[in-house]
């Protein structure tokens, strides 16, 4: 891919997993893999961690960007692999100002990122091929996880900047089969990382699989939360939050399921759509496996800070198999918060 641009960068806080460079020896007999690691050391909120350069850079940005939410970043620009998505034509020679669909709809891992994949032991590259595959596959586009929107897409960026646009793609992600495609994407999250595919990126801290193995888990909590609806208004509470440019924070939240914890800096608006997410989120910790089981209690408790001590529930939900909430997609977020409910007080029946 190339160089390195904002994923979703009015959000500000595009916190990346650290990888290595992995680097392999072409040989006689087995081929081994040797893992540089050319991290340096970065303080965050007061805790140290061991960064790439590029990575120190991503976090530097992003907190200039949250700093100062109106002004947009610069894009990096280095080129070192290419992965080719196809793009859907424009329907039509007319466009209308005032018609949401004249324009494609933003694609996921579109952005210009620079990497080096890990060559195998045969000389091959599988992992861009693989992600190629996945990325035109009709079965992903019907589905358009926002999770792999808010991952990694330059376009969704730049749609964001309307509610129009931002609306129509909550419209196409909302309106997928959730039952099909959180089944589909926990399977492809799992065949991302088996070796003949992106294994050894992954183990070798390729950031790009990083990501996208962090989206494909947190497909379910997002879908949930992104399809939510001010019950006021209608309208859908992330869009309200991100064309909220008078507090960045709003939009902040949606980024737990992918591993991004919430700033101590972050205020959020103490509003239903915050209580309804910080609910679905609470829910979706009954999974263990979901990345928001290690971030939604400090989060819960900064915002209970703010917005009172029972705004949202602190603690996580009782734990239960992935599979017993496999099924369960926004229409059906209640019966996410029942079943873990009901689930804590079965102790106490019996």
């Amino acid at each position: 891919m190339m160089a390195p641009s904002w994923t979703s960068i009015s959000v500000a806080l595009a916190y990346l997993a650290c990888h290595g460079l992995a680097a392999t020896a072409s040989s006689h007999g087995p081929t081994e893999t040797l893992i540089i690691d050319t991290r340096v050391r970065y303080e965050d909120n007061g805790v140290w961690m061991m960064l790439s350069e590029e990575e120190v850079e991503l976090r530097r940005l992003a907190k200039r960007q949250f700093d100062n939410p109106t002004q947009e970043p610069e894009p990096s620009v280095t080129t070192t692999f290419e992965i080719a998505v196809s793009t859907a034509p424009t329907a039509g020679t007319t466009t209308k100002p005032t018609t949401a669909t004249t324009s494609p709809l933003p694609r996921p891992l579109d952005s210009n990122l620079s990497t080096n994949f890990t060559t195998s032991s045969d000389g091959s590259v599988p992992c861009p091929k693989f992600l190629n595959s996945f990325l035109t596959d009709e079965r992903f586009k019907q589905c358009y996880p926002l999770s792999m929107l808010l991952q990694g897409s330059r376009s969704f960026f730049n749609a964001e900047k309307s509610l129009v646009s931002t609306t129509q793609v909550l419209d196409a992600t909302c309106h997928s089969n959730f039952t099909y495609c959180n089944g589909y994407l926990s399977d492809l999250a799992k065949t991302l990382i088996q070796t003949e595919n992106c294994g050894l990126d992954y183990q070798a801290g390729n950031p790009i699989v990083r990501n996208a193995h962090i989206a494909l888990t947190a497909y379910a909590p997002v879908y949930n939360a992104g399809c939510l609806k001010d019950p006021q208004t209608s309208m859908y509470c992330y869009a309200n939050a991100i064309t909220n440019f008078s507090n960045p924070a709003n939009v902040v939240v949606y980024y737990l399921p992918l591993n991004i914890s919430l700033p101590g800096s972050a205020i959020p608006t103490c509003s239903s759509c915050l209580q309804q997410t910080m609910n679905v989120f609470q829910a979706a910790t009954a999974n263990r496996k979901q990345y928001l089981a290690s971030n939604y209690k400090s989060a819960a408790q900064q915002i209970n800070l703010m917005c009172g001590p029972s705004f949202v529930e602190e603690e996580l939900a009782v734990e239960i198999s992935s599979g017993a909430i496999r099924s369960h997609g926004v229409g059906s977020s209640w019966l996410m918060l029942a079943t873990a409910s009901a689930l804590a007080l079965l102790p106490l029946l019996l």
